[in-house]
């Protein structure tokens, strides 16, 4: 049997941490890596990815494909992880969304109800920005 244990090694950031999504998931469940990216073109995810602030996880949870609810999911890595290069240093300094991947898995420790997520002309407004980022022929995730 694997061992899903946080080994605590060089932790960034002690969390808690926070997983949106539109799939529904039940606490105990492992997410793991190795499957369709809810995000950009669909390739298989490298990594998951994982947030320690409501804002990121909000943004998950509304900007996943699929047509159900987002939901946000408090979580655990169960291994090592480290800064999610796609939203650190070469376009925002450090790490100010707190965001991070694994190439191990999350355990879902519950789900986070009734959160407030952003406006429509927000939504809008960042849909509109992914878009002309994939015209440019940039991805969302980069891995």
């Amino acid at each position: 049997m694997a061992d899903y244990t946080n080994t605590k090694k060089n932790v960034l950031d002690e969390g808690p941490f926070y997983h949106g999504t539109k799939a529904e998931l039940k606490d105990g469940d492992l997410l793991f890596p190795g499957f369709t990216s809810n995000y950009g073109s669909g390739k298989t995810a490298k990594f998951i990815y994982f947030t320690a602030t409501m804002d990121a996880a909000i943004w998950g949870a509304e900007l996943a494909q699929g047509e159900s609810k987002g939901r946000i999911y408090l979580v655990e890595p169960a291994g090592d992880f480290e800064n999610d290069p796609n939203l650190t240093d070469k376009r925002f300094p450090g790490n100010p969304t707190r965001s991070y991947r694994t190439e191990g898995a999350l355990r879902v420790l519950g789900e986070v109800k009734g959160f407030q997520g952003h406006s429509e002309e927000d939504l809008e407004r960042m849909r509109s920005h992914l878009r002309e980022l994939k015209n440019q022929g940039i991805e969302a995730i980069n891995e």
